[in-house]
């Protein structure tokens, strides 16, 4: 059946892109190429004539956009454009026209790019229209949008295809007019507090500033290898010393790490310095700031995000991460005094932590494991350790810890702010301890830059500073899920990434696996050593084994879990309409952005397991292939088309 339904269907969507080109050569063979025409006067947009319609009522207006829609009529016909605004229809009559543009208006396609001029008018229904009087082909789409009812939906496929997302999704188009208005809105606040913005190097020798590893380069010309910057922070402290008391930068930084629903390997960054004020001077500006934007932006300080509602008008609380930890994971530092101790107590705890690990790491690992999640409201959680902050003064009282603070809203780090280390003496024996921390394996690790501490010795005034998480503050005040939903253009796999890598593994390469799952050339691989990986071993019977309900599921959302190389967490539609959670071992072969839209196999009447703290209610089917003449195995997830819905059950 599956065969019969793409026989039909490939064949007409290649026959409707034929006749489009079969359109647009005769559209060039008469004379009438649209992709001569060079402009178009578009006096107005689609919102303007609607919002405004007493005052634009019968006043002659030209609008230009892409059809969505058209009925043709016999003598009269209606069409609907878009452009940036939203969509306005237009009453196209033969007479209005002439009959040869009524011709051509008959033989346009949905995707064609016009332009409309005529009257404003209110037809019978009710409907804010323009009466044509001319209808001008600007360009001709010889590609087939998404069907109108079902739209784009595909995750996969609408970040790769951002440009048809935009067209046939309106929301998504108006995040991003939102995305743009919010840093509109911060560029304002900030101009009006007396910050300057500047722009500073991408491409650097150092990738200093933040706790990541980099992307590295070669330069050509200077047969010198470069990174990308995966902070803004040195340089703008270098405009400080040079006497610019306030200074931001929005930009892209670059870290080279995994990709989940709050990460992407390259993302916007602002930062900001500020001159005589220190971390508690950070604080308040940030509260003024998210309030702004969100009054302007939205026209409210209440949010709602998931269901949890957020208020920025309220004053932000204010707690230690000493605090915190003991507040939520019951645990009072102040009583650890060691090394050891703290040892003992991740320990207790079941916290992994590596032999480089300081009490202050340690004490870090408790706040991410037991703390972030419950930080809903605005929250600054103040006085990090000295061993995560190279780059942060001291706090004169108690050297152990730093006057840092993270800013949180809904669990999430949204910025990260200092009273700034401007003692040089100081910051070098900073880097050195970094520089042993990387010996030791913390690839993400500071190197010491000599250049920053030359401009240290210069002399840096008190400062505070603070970088702000762009991306997460957009996801927050549009309602976006992931990260990618506020990126225009966010980091991808290339689809044909495993041939490039010359992964024999790959199911779509070596098997050409067809829309039923059927391999169409199976004679290319040796199954001789595939095996469905061992459920139980020897542990249940048949009879047991047989109760088991094995599931289609569709991968709504996939994270790497937080402190483990291994495990995946898959947040999967399993066709009840309640999300579950399943949780796999399967980092070392895949990435979580590859699964996202995928269809699965799992056991779905399992009880659930704790791994890592989280409830795992199920487990996915995967394949082994044992590798000859080797220990080494390859694993594939179960795969299947995804036509067959969630929730079908396997028999």
């Amino acid at each position: 059946m599956g065969d019969q339904q793409k026989n039909t269907q490939e064949p007409d969507v290649n026959q409707l892109r034929k006749v489009r080109r079969e359109k647009l050569a005769d559209l060039q063979a008469n004379g009438k190429n649209p992709f001569e025409i060079t402009k178009y006067d578009v006096t107005c947009h689609a919102t303007d004539i609607k919002e405004n319609f007493e005052e634009m009522e019968g006043k002659h207006v030209s609008v230009a956009g892409r059809v969505m829609q058209k009925r043709v009529m016999g003598k009269a016909s209606f069409c609907n454009i878009l452009d940036l605004s939203g969509n306005i229809q237009s009453y196209v009559a033969r007479d209005s026209i002439g009959e040869d543009s009524y011709k051509d208006f008959k033989k346009l396609d949905i995707g064609d790019i016009i332009g409309i001029e005529g009257e404003v008018f209110k037809t019978k229904t009710g409907e804010i229209s323009i009466h044509a009087s001319a209808v001008k082909l600007l360009s001709k789409s010889l590609q087939i949008l998404p069907e109108k009812f079902h739209g784009l939906t595909n995750t996969d496929t609408r970040y790769r295809q951002r440009y048809v997302d935009l067209i046939v999704n309106p929301e998504v188009r108006d995040t991003f007019i939102k995305r743009s208005r919010i840093i509109s809105a911060v560029r304002r606040y900030l101009d009006g507090q007396g910050f300057m913005e500047v722009e500073t190097p991408m491409l650097v020798a150092n990738a200093g500033g933040a706790a990541a590893r980099p992307f590295e380069t070669h330069f050509n010309a200077l047969n010198e290898d470069l990174k990308l910057r995966i902070s803004l922070e040195l340089y703008l402290k270098r405009l400080i010393v040079g006497g610019l008391e306030r200074v931001y930068e929005i930009g892209r930084v670059f870290r080279n790490e995994g990709l989940d629903t709050r990460h992407n390997p390259e993302f916007t960054l602002m930062e900001l310095y500020q001159a005589y004020t220190d971390y508690n001077g950070m604080m308040d500006l940030t509260e003024n700031l998210y309030r702004h934007v969100a009054q302007e932006v939205l026209g409210t300080t209440k949010i709602v995000y998931k269901g949890i509602e957020m208020d920025l008008g309220e004053p932000f609380e204010r707690i230690t991460m000493v605090d915190a930890v003991k507040k939520y994971a019951g645990v009072d530092w102040n009583e650890v005094e060691t090394l050891e101790q703290a040892r003992e107590l991740a320990k207790e705890h079941n916290l992994e932590f590596e032999e480089r690990h300081k009490k202050g790491d340690i004490l870090n690992l408790f706040f991410e494991e037991y703390v972030e999640e419950h930080l809903l409201q605005p929250t600054f959680v103040m006085d990090h350790p000295v061993e995560i902050s190279p780059l942060t003064k001291k706090k004169p009282e108690n050297p152990n810890y730093v006057e840092r603070f993270e800013f949180f809203m809904n669990g999430w780090e949204m910025a990260n702010a200092y009273s700034e280390l401007n003692d040089p003496i100081d910051q070098r024996e900073r880097f050195a301890a970094q520089e042993e921390a990387f010996a030791a394996g913390d690839e993400e690790a500071n190197h010491t830059d000599e250049d920053f501490l030359n401009a240290l010795e210069i002399g840096m005034p008190p400062t505070g500073g603070i970088g702000f998480g762009i991306d997460r503050m957009c996801m927050l005040l549009t309602g976006a899920e992931a990260i990618r939903d506020v990126l225009l253009f966010p980091t991808m796999k290339s689809l044909d990434s495993d041939k490039k890598a010359g992964k024999s593994g790959a199911v779509e390469e070596a098997t050409a696996n067809d829309n039923n799952g059927f391999f169409k050339d199976n004679a290319k691989i040796d199954f001789s050593n595939v095996k469905v990986e061992p459920l139980f071993e020897e542990e249940v019977d048949f009879d047991t084994f047989s109760k088991s309900d094995f599931r289609a599921v569709k991968v709504k959302e996939c994270v790497a879990v937080s402190k483990s190389k291994k495990l995946l967490q898959f947040t999967l539609d399993d066709g009840t309409g309640t999300d579950r959670t399943i949780l796999s071992g399967i980092h070392s072969y895949y990435e979580p952005e590859e699964l996202v839209g995928k269809t699965l196999i799992a056991i779905t009447n399992l009880p659930p397991r704790k791994m890592m703290g989280i409830e795992s209610c199920g487990m996915l089917l995967s394949a082994v292939n044992n590798l000859k003449d080797s220990e080494d195995e390859e694993l594939h997830l179960l795969m299947v088309d995804n036509h067959i819905p969630a929730g079908a059950k396997l028999y």
